[in-house]
């Protein structure tokens, strides 16, 4: 009797921690659907803000966000990719290598993202930006050693590299070691056998890292606070070296620092709702293209 009564008692609890997940991802959702939908039109969408932002659309925000998203998946997730393989396929786990990488890679997963911001400032702004502006123009020109959309999506890379590593890292190691010695057996050398049998078989786990990283990424604001973020910009930005505006920073800007925060509170819901759909957008992409790949591998 004891025992049933509580299995029954783990089994609710359990139930309404469920539940309670649910429940908090719908009313949230719901409370950003139901403030943001009046202001979302065509007009918010493809509109620059105007006046001190209490007006007008979020185009400027959308394709920083786009692009910043893009730079630092090409950067980071090809990394973070190379980094795994080596650390599955090549080197020993007792190696002292390998464990400085997976000490590394822990301490980078705990550190707090602000963080990331000012070592973006100190080493990409102001350490590599301004040796190649003192190389190019001797320093008189600032192009490179201010802040931009290239060194804000490279400190972002960085960011989501962990989560890149040891998504991908686990996605390898499900491949069975079965195939890889069949591969041996056959004559095929160590880099074929990863090439042919090893990425192609953990291919939806490497997207799986880039939708995580993708994830990640599209959400933080604290790393391109000092990196490369504006306040506002009247255009887009046309080359790396130039700054951005982002959906995460004009959501904190228009509830921190707006003039007439309760007039913009159309605009933070709709700009949030936004934000969750240019992520939920691009995230259903990788999944599709998860779910052709997986389709077509197995038949």
């Amino acid at each position: 009797m004891k025992k049933k009564l509580i299995g029954k008692s783990v089994t609710t609890l359990t139930a309404l921690a469920a539940f309670f997940v649910i429940f908090a991802v719908l009313f949230i959702m719901g409370d950003i659907v139901i403030g943001g939908w009046s202001t979302l039109t065509w007009d918010f969408l493809v509109g620059n803000p105007k006046e001190g932002m209490t007006e007008g659309g979020i185009f400027p925000a959308i394709v920083g966000t786009f692009f910043l998203v893009v730079i630092m998946s090409m950067a980071g997730v090809p990394v973070g990719a190379v980094t795994a393989i080596y650390l599955s396929e090549y080197a020993s786990q007792k190696s002292i290598l390998a464990r400085l990488i997976r000490f590394a890679v822990n301490t980078l997963s705990g550190v707090p993202a602000i963080v990331f911001g000012l070592f973006g400032l100190g080493f990409f702004i102001q350490f590599v930006g301004g040796g190649l502006d003192k190389v190019f123009s001797d320093g008189t020109k600032l192009v490179w050693g201010q802040p931009n959309i290239l060194w804000a999506s490279l400190t972002m890379a960085l960011l989501t590299l962990p989560v890149v590593i040891v998504s991908v890292e686990e996605a390898i190691k499900t491949v069975p070691r079965e195939l890889r010695e069949a591969s041996l057996a056959l004559g095929a050398t160590k880099w074929q056998t990863i090439r042919k049998v090893v990425l192609p078989n953990s291919l939806t786990g490497i997207l799986t890292g880039g939708i995580l990283a993708v994830s990640r990424g599209a959400g933080e604001v604290a790393p391109i606070l000092f990196t490369g973020a504006a306040y506002f910009l009247p255009r887009l930005p046309d080359s790396l070296s130039d700054q951005f505006m982002e959906l995460g920073y004009h959501i904190y800007i228009m509830s921190t620092q707006s003039p007439d925060v309760e007039a913009t509170k159309g605009i933070q819901y709709a700009t949030t709702l936004v934000l969750l759909l240019l992520t939920f957008t691009l995230n259903f992409s990788a999944i599709f293209i998860r779910y052709r790949l997986r389709k077509r591998n197995h038949g």
